[in-house]
């Protein structure tokens, strides 16, 4: 917690920047995602489901302006105890991660749009690591959804989401905050 909640605020004082927490012990189904989405992304109102207009993917790709203010130029979600909505409905997750995952290429190599730079982190226990093992789950592949390709590997032409691992116990007490580039 102590390590998610002090990368946050680093990565809150950076320009043009806005941070999403996700408070993850409270997220075990998609009514509980898309209440803590709607807190952290100001949009239309967003119906609970993953696609089409109003859904997760819509409000996600949304950007605020504020009179006076400069756009945004990175969105960073970061996810506490994201294990728990993986153990919860690790199917849902999934589809979740795929939403974020697949924003975040579309943004940068589709949209013709402001560049808005989305990364996520996702923070949580050891059954992260082993659903980042599963070439079939979405830290690996994008998301099955049936047809012949998957859905943003159409739309972005890329071959497959790209994360990185880290333990945080491993970090010593000198060292900062992981990197962030190419990280969904």
């Amino acid at each position: 917690m102590q390590f998610a909640v002090s990368l946050g605020q680093f990565l809150g004082s950076q320009r043009d920047t806005e941070v999403c927490v996700f408070y993850g012990k409270y997220i075990t189904d998609i009514e509980s995602f898309c209440h803590q989405l709607e807190r952290n992304v100001p949009g239309p109102f967003l119906h609970r489901r993953m696609e089409g207009i109003g859904g997760i993917a819509d409000l996600l790709r949304q950007r605020a302006s504020f009179r006076g203010r400069p756009e945004t130029k990175h969105r960073f979600y970061i996810w506490h105890d994201a294990d728990v909505m993986l153990r919860a409905n690790h199917r849902l997750f999934g589809r979740i991660v795929d939403a974020i995952s697949g924003i975040a290429a579309e943004a940068e190599y589709v949209s013709e749009d402001l560049l808005l730079i989305h990364r996520a982190i996702y923070v949580g226990s050891s059954v992260l690591d082993v659903y980042a093992e599963d070439p079939k789950g979405q830290f690996q592949s994008w998301d099955d959804d049936g047809h012949d390709e998957p859905f943003w590997k159409v739309v972005t032409n890329v071959e497959r989401p790209l994360f990185l691992r880290y333990r945080i116990d491993c970090l010593g007490p000198d060292v900062g905050p992981p990197p962030t580039t190419d990280r969904r």
